[in-house]
């Protein structure tokens, strides 16, 4: 979520100026991250390349709903064109939202968009209309989406000022519907919880539909509110007057003053499922800085204690955090959004049948975030000259590392625990310079030599490698990546490894 610096021509037409964080990284947790990177879903280097198939260079959010009919719905929030630039939202081609399809059920490389709501050839649509005039109507901003037979809906705010981060103020909330699968949306005759003192509970929403009703779950605006619950025959979303609200002991019609409390604050950009695997309602949110995840048998709870699935000092100005609905057995897959090059991320995490955290990413400080100078510190070590770059050229949030000279062997590696005769999995995303000819990424002997690795050559785009292995007798290894710089002045980024169990 972000504030806005705008601009309107002498005619009255708007144009876009600057968009500045409101979604600025709020102090750095000390939580590591359970939660690996799978892909980019958004932007240049995505799967799909969301920025030349359908001008979708910058956006973040992601929210996904099963359409029914085969495909999931992914609707985004506030987004950008071929000029956007990072670090943050700005950018030519703003759109308040845009929406893509996809029909990919193997999201264990990423996640692939086969169509999208478009207005043009190539051109993802902007789906609701917005004034874009700040302390009236600067944005409308999807929250949640549901199907329910071929009917689509869509939860969103009507923004009317992004204040100071964690904050801002909104018009409404209400909910859109589509009977073409996306293409358009009407946004008359459906309910609309009107915010005029700023403390209205159903702002923001997650909406589930399980058992004959739609639940909905909904926050206060900004990022500092409380749960509360609804839920509506799944026949009757669009009559207000068929809201149940939770008080706590009942479901009862009539204000939503009348929703208490089920989580306590702060809750933000929320996300809901029932999950088969575990047999629980499954919760992930903003929380402070971190994305977490809390479960309960019952959609009302009682929800267990929150557990952290991705920290800020992992990936510094994360946000969002919505579960894909295709996520089966053991894997959870999440959809993360980045304020530095503001776009959205797949994220995976194993869950235990319990519906807690299982299977942690092994490696510290993954993404190289923790690094506090341009030289290599603990956990990670260089063989030669190695150091951290601090820009905008990371695959994940503001820091990535590297190698570079011209002449022998330089590395970057981290020695890891294990346990014996287990077999892991361990990926990575590197890039290098355009001459790298002799490129080595895998596990070592603690200083010994490698037992499983992969060659490469020159990667000219941030790229996901893999190594499987068993780790035979060995309690500890050496994860590492790097090349032979004998072929001129010659480098290696290293960013987001991760070593779980196979």
């Amino acid at each position: 979520m972000k504030t806005r610096t705008l601009c309107a021509a002498a005619t009255g037409v708007l144009l876009m100026a600057q968009l500045v964080a409101v979604a600025q990284p709020a102090a750095a947790t000390t939580a590591t991250s359970p939660a690996i990177v799978v892909a980019k879903v958004t932007g240049p280097g995505s799967v799909s390349s969301t920025d030349t198939a359908w001008n979708v260079k910058a956006t973040d959010l992601g929210i996904m709903w099963d359409n029914g009919a085969g495909e999931i719905l992914t609707a985004f929030g506030d987004t950008f064109g071929a000029a956007a630039t990072p670090p943050g939202a700005n950018g030519d081609d703003w759109r308040s939202q845009v929406l893509l399809r996809s029909s990919d059920h193997n999201l264990w490389d990423g996640m692939s968009f086969s169509s999208a709501a478009t207005d043009a050839p190539g051109h993802a649509k902007q789906l609701i209309p917005s004034q874009k005039v700040d302390n009236s109507e600067i944005t409308v901003i999807p929250t949640a989406g549901v199907s329910v037979g071929s009917r689509q809906y869509l939860a969103y705010m009507s923004v009317r000022h992004w204040g100071a981060p964690g904050y801002w103020d909104t018009n409404y909330a209400a909910i859109a519907y589509s009977d073409d699968n996306g293409q358009n949306w009407v946004t008359s005759g459906g309910p609309r919880w009107d915010n005029p003192s700023g403390n209205d509970h159903f702002q923001m929403a997650a909406m589930v539909r399980r058992s004959g009703y739609v639940y909905l779950y909904g926050t206060p605006n900004g990022r500092n509110g409380a749960l509360y619950l609804a839920r509506v025959p799944e026949a009757s979303v669009l009559t207000k007057s068929a809201y149940e609200y939770w008080t706590g002991s009942a479901w009862q019609t009539g204000a939503d003053t009348l929703a208490t409390a089920i989580v306590a604050a702060p809750v933000s950009e929320l996300s809901v499922q029932f999950n088969a695997y575990t047999g629980k309602w499954l919760m992930t949110y903003l929380q402070g800085s971190d994305i977490v995840l809390r479960s309960a048998t019952a959609p009302t709870g009682p929800w267990s204690g929150p557990s952290v699935l991705a920290s800020s000092a992992d990936y510094p100005g994360l946000y969002g955090g919505f579960m894909h609905p295709w996520s089966s057995g053991s894997d959870l897959y999440l959809t993360m959004s980045d304020w530095t090059p503001y776009n959205v991320y797949l994220i995976r995490v194993t869950l235990n049948p319990d519906a807690t955290i299982g299977n942690s990413n092994l490696v510290r400080d993954p993404s190289f975030e923790r690094q506090t100078s341009g030289s290599v510190a603990w956990p990670w070590a260089a063989v030669g000259n190695g150091g951290i770059d601090h820009d905008t050229w990371s695959f994940t949030g503001d820091r990535n590392g590297f190698v570079r000279y011209n002449s022998g062997w330089h590395d970057l590696h981290q020695v890891v625990n294990v346990a014996a005769n287990t077999n892991y999995v361990l990926t990575g995303w590197l890039r290098t310079s355009g001459n790298n000819d002799n490129g080595f990424f895998g596990v070592r002997n603690v200083n010994g030599p490698p037992f499983a690795e992969v060659n490469f050559h020159a990667v000219g785009s941030w790229t996901r490698f893999t190594v499987s292995f068993n780790s035979g007798g060995r309690t500890q290894v050496e994860v590492f990546a790097g090349i032979w710089t004998d072929n001129g002045d010659m480098w290696l980024q290293h960013d987001d490894f991760a070593l779980v169990k196979a």
